[in-house]
């Protein structure tokens, strides 16, 4: 019964998502609420940014109707309406970053302190066992902060903060399936299925995009059941596996961010230099992109799945030097433009920035 009502729950969220997203988009234009081309921008036409408001009108009829509302999951959707009403208001006008980091910090606080949605441990990762309660709630605070922006900064490409989140809550709603979660399993389920409704019309050429309001809150939602993930403990090496099934968007703002203080620069300051941008700079398209970063992020789970025999800090090891020499050859790609069909390469000015 309980994999019926998953089914339900994710027809639900991609029929409602996936039917929702024409209007707005109708709508958006006769309201000129459109996202205008700049420098950095990926698109030349005037293009809406609300997408958010369909995977949200998705996820949340259907953890509404299929779900249950209890042992914590009512704050987490109490978290993500905060963070997609900001998000949905920087997309019409402009918020300061002050504004969008004091609700997320918000929001994360709901989670932490009244919902008790923490890391209490490391599963002797780094010789660490379990955390007093201050560093806790500390540590967990840092994690749903860093990947609720991580989610938000790879949104640079048509389809690729979409993609990710697909793979990325797949991933955790089937581990807490196997382990008989059943409401973070449809947290997951109505999560994939109200961002692949959105995605049918994100790939490229984009007619809508996902904007903050899509990229704050699913990143939220990301980040609450990687914590939850992490304290189920389903398998001996969860912190490390964790850290695989987030791959993508931890390597890439790690990287950016190395950067960017290498270069005497503000960690937060947009560039374009995320991995996104080099493999548009080295001539592959966005759709390729995606493809590329997409098997990335997939080939990293079943890796640090197929490493599970292995002692846990062998895994960590193996981990960060893959991603110490993937950091280095995508700082050094798009040096040299690789060969692609003329139709398919991205010129510098369609290099989005985040």
């Amino acid at each position: 019964m309980l994999s019926v009502n998953l089914l339900l729950a994710f027809l639900w969220a991609f029929v409602v998502s996936v039917f929702a997203v024409p209007s707005i988009v109708q709508v958006a234009h006769a309201k000129k609420l459109l996202n205008e081309p700049n420098g950095r921008s990926v698109h030349a036409s005037l293009t809406p940014r609300l997408g958010g408001m369909a995977i949200f009108a998705g996820f949340v009829s259907a953890l509404a109707i299929f779900g249950r509302l209890e042992q914590g999951i009512q704050y987490v959707l109490a978290g993500a309406i905060l963070l997609f009403f900001i998000g949905l208001k920087d997309d019409i006008v402009p918020v300061s970053a002050f504004k969008k980091f004091f609700v997320q910090l918000l929001s994360t606080g709901i989670i932490v302190f009244m919902g008790d949605v923490r890391i209490t441990g490391f599963q002797g990762l780094l010789g660490i066992g379990e955390l007093d309660l201050g560093t806790s709630y500390a540590f967990t605070i840092l994690v749903i902060i860093g990947i609720t922006n991580a989610i938000n900064l790879i949104d640079g490409l048509d389809g690729l903060a979409g993609t990710t989140l697909v793979i990325v809550a797949t991933a955790f709603g089937l581990y807490f399936f196997w382990q008989g979660d059943a409401l973070y399993s449809f947290v997951a389920a109505s999560l994939v299925g109200g961002t692949l409704g959105f995605l049918r019309y994100n790939f490229h050429k984009a007619t809508i995009f996902m904007g903050d309001a899509g990229s704050l809150t699913c990143g939220f939602i990301v980040a609450v059941m990687a914590v939850r993930f992490i304290e189920m403990r389903p398998v001996a090496n969860t912190p490390v596996l964790a850290l695989g099934i987030l791959y993508l968007p931890v390597l890439d703002t790690l990287r950016v961010s190395v950067i960017r203080i290498f270069n005497g620069q503000s960690p937060f300051a947009a560039d374009k230099n995320h991995i996104h941008h080099r493999l548009i700079r080295a001539g592959f398209s966005q759709l390729q992109a995606v493809c590329i970063l997409a098997a990335l992020q997939t080939t990293a789970i079943g890796g640090i799945v197929s490493m599970d025999s292995w002692d846990i800090h062998w895994q960590l090891t193996a981990l960060l030097l893959v991603s110490v020499a993937l950091g280095f050859g995508f700082s050094h790609l798009g040096d040299k433009p690789v060969k692609v069909l003329p139709e398919t390469k991205a010129t510098d000015a369609e290099i989005p920035a985040e």
